[in-house]
């Protein structure tokens, strides 16, 4: 069964095109109603519907829209409760992240792969009789590369929680996030053909994703004109951030961005992440100048503590001075901090937020 079954409701009849589409993809024709299938399975009507919902299908009274593989993702979700490996609410939560994430996908990648067609297979093949070809070409080799990238980013996650200092710190991190935000995006919008904005969307997104990755940081959603990220280290933090500007700033089609970001205790769930620090890096991005990172004190500590940038100016100049008398090297600072005026923002009270800026040239 799809998220989006065809037509309007359980009863439609389906297009022809459609149902070879889903026996293509699905690899079996729909023998259950939703009763025969958590019966089946061995699983009650209710925990199957919340299993379903949670994974974004739509309720299909009691037509016959499940096959084989659905009963048995039913049977494996209902044996991993059973074995007290996860709670029934844990189990929901993985069906609806794991939905969620993968319509995301499903729709990106057949809108991408229609709109880059250019020539049809055979000459007058409408985009729609294209897509059954289409699909059956890529179908195993896509399953195969989502596959390997999960098998990945789990590894990468793994790898993550267990440097955590405590279990506590496993849901609730102390993180560095930062928001990078599109200048006047809205008044664009009222500008630009839809297919141009469409593209200037996706030129942000797509730079500001391999930014963060190449950089070491995790992407965590985009927003249209905004970009979410975090990363574990102050540092890496900055260097996206100061990157962001600098790459926007150097390409005459991109508006102007702004970047604020926060360092302090972040709440995770289900790959996003919430919470006070969050929230005030939202904050400070809405105030940041023009082509400019804001950071908020905690941020700036950090920086300051792994001796990534001095506290002031005259700071680094007393360091360079003592080292230069004794003999060593004096220290290296990458960025520099500059406070701002206090103000206060809403919902947080007053915040001291710091003008984050480079002190030598961007490394290669």
């Amino acid at each position: 069964m799809t998220a989006d079954d065809t037509g309007s409701g359980p009863d439609a009849i389906p297009h022809p095109l459609a149902v070879r589409l889903e026996q293509l993809i699905l690899g079996a024709e729909r023998r259950y109603t939703p009763f025969q299938a958590a019966r089946t399975a061995g699983v009650s009507m209710e925990l199957a519907t919340r299993f379903w919902r949670a994974m974004g299908f739509a309720d299909v009274g009691q037509a016959k829209a499940f096959t084989e593989a659905d009963v048995l993702a039913l049977r494996r979700l209902a044996g991993l409760v059973e074995a007290g490996l996860l709670s029934e609410a844990m189990a929901v939560q993985v069906a609806r992240s794991t939905g969620q994430t993968t319509a995301r996908l499903a729709e990106w990648q057949i809108d991408s792969f229609l709109e880059g067609l250019t020539d049809p297979p055979e000459p007058g093949m409408t985009r729609t009789e294209v897509t059954y070809p289409i699909i059956e070409l890529l179908l195993p080799e896509l399953e195969e590369f989502l596959v390997y990238v999960w098998r990945r980013q789990l590894s990468a996650s793994a790898g993550r929680v267990v440097q955590a200092a405590d279990d506590e710190e496993m849901v609730d991190r102390r993180l560095c996030v930062g928001f990078a935000d599109l200048v006047g995006f809205t008044r664009l919008t009222r500008r630009m053909e839809e297919e141009e904005l469409g593209e200037l969307v996706e030129a942000f997104e797509t730079t500001a994703a391999d930014l963060v990755a190449a950089r070491g940081g995790r992407l965590i959603k985009t927003l249209g004109d905004e970009v979410l990220y975090a990363a574990d280290d102050a540092a890496v933090a900055a260097e996206i951030a100061l990157r962001l500007i600098e790459t926007m700033a150097n390409d005459e089609t991109m508006p102007e961005l702004r970047v604020g970001i926060a360092f302090g205790t972040v709440t995770t769930r289900m790959g996003d992440v919430f919470g006070t620090t969050v929230n005030l890096a939202s904050r400070l991005t809405s105030i940041a100048p023009r082509d400019a990172v804001l950071v908020d004190s905690a941020f700036a500590e950090e920086l300051i503590r792994t001796g990534e940038a001095p506290a002031s100016e005259a700071e680094a100049a007393e360091a360079a001075a003592t080292a230069e008398k004794e003999g060593e090297d004096p220290p290296t600072y990458r960025f520099a901090l500059q406070p701002m005026w206090q103000r206060p923002v809403r919902g947080l009270g007053v915040v001291e937020p710091w003008l984050l800026t480079r002190r030598d040239a961007p490394p290669s």
